[in-house]
């Protein structure tokens, strides 16, 4: 039975890829899940318009990185934290409270996920926030970390 991946499968094949799979399994595993769709005339046309359709909307969404990284560029994110008299903060600085401040200070609305800090922020200070918004995009700025 041959079928058109619909998601990537580990060990049987990736999206939108035509592989050649037991009639079984297709049949109980793979087709009633939504893994997959037979390969006829009629799905392998509509494998094309799909591949055309997600070609597209990652070009969208990798314009809209590239818009985002250059409503950044080289500006400074400031968080405010409560600290002691030594400079050291209360708790640290994470990825949902840097979310929060870049959207409240450039209106950039950023998924925690592709928020990374590259070392824990413990103290005032300055530390290099890193977004990995695309494997083509990714965005270096410095955070500053300042008591309330």
């Amino acid at each position: 039975m041959n079928v058109i991946m619909l998601k990537d499968v580990d060990k049987v094949g990736d999206k939108y890829e035509v592989i050649k799979v037991k009639d079984g399994f297709g049949r109980n595993y793979l087709l009633p899940r939504g893994l997959a769709i037979l390969a006829n005339k009629s799905n392998m046309g509509r494998l094309n318009e799909m591949v055309r359709r997600e070609e597209a909307q990652e070009q969208k969404r990798l314009d809209v990185y590239k818009a985002i990284v250059a409503t950044l560029a080289g500006k400074t994110l400031t968080v405010g934290a409560k600290a002691g008299t030594s400079g050291r903060i209360f708790g640290s600085i994470t990825e949902l409270q840097v979310k929060k401040h870049l959207l409240d200070q450039f209106g950039v609305e950023i998924e925690r996920k592709k928020i990374h800090l590259p070392e824990e922020a413990k103290d005032l200070g300055t530390y290099t926030l890193v977004l990995k918004l695309h494997p083509e995009v990714t965005h270096e700025m410095p955070m500053e970390v300042v008591q309330e």
